[in-house]
């Protein structure tokens, strides 16, 4: 039974490992901006489209595709003028002959947003997935004092999980010489 349990400790600590230094690597080669079988996870910086997601949450997305396919309603991510990310709801469809933009509005906005959006800078729809507060932890991921914490800490454990059992195994091996 304690060989048991002392494997499955040993496999929960190289899966915690092995976990956590995906994530630094993932979030590091994609920029910060972690992408998994194609969908995106963005983090969200402000509350105008709360209630439907918090500020601090991450929201999943779905990029590429047609991006004159959206209807009012859906929920889009899309660039403005100075290359930061927006994601608001479309109130409103216009369309001039093969021109599409779209009239978008935070949820807990009053207004709708300015300008419309073009099709060419929207970078996809909101899936509708949404983790609270993830976007607190993937900022920490991000830091370096969060990488080498979550890549040094599971390694400590693991590595000291080992001398723990090596030298259990040692001293079987000593009483058992001894008999």
């Amino acid at each position: 039974m304690k060989k048991w349990i002392s494997r499955i400790v040993t496999w929960i600590f190289a899966a915690i490992l092995i976990v956590m230094a995906s994530a630094v690597v993932v979030s590091k080669a994609s920029d910060g901006e972690p992408k998994f079988f194609g969908f995106q996870m963005k983090g969200v910086l402000s509350g105008s489209m709360e209630p439907t997601f918090m500020t601090g949450s991450v929201i999943v997305i779905k990029p590429g595709g047609d991006m004159n396919r959206f209807q009012k309603g859906d929920v889009i991510t899309f660039r403005v003028a100075d290359d930061k990310l927006v994601t608001h709801r479309v109130v409103d469809v216009l369309k001039n002959g093969q021109n599409v933009s779209y009239v978008t509005k935070g949820d807990n906005n009053q207004k709708a947003d300015p300008e419309p959006v073009r099709a060419e800078n929207i970078v996809g729809q909101y899936m509708g997935i949404t983790v609270p507060n993830l976007s607190y932890l993937l900022d920490f991921v991000r830091s370096k004092t969060g990488a080498v914490i979550l890549m040094i800490t599971p390694g400590v454990f693991l590595l000291g999980y080992s001398i723990l059992s090596i030298r259990k195994a040692i001293n079987q091996l000593e009483s058992k010489a001894a008999n």
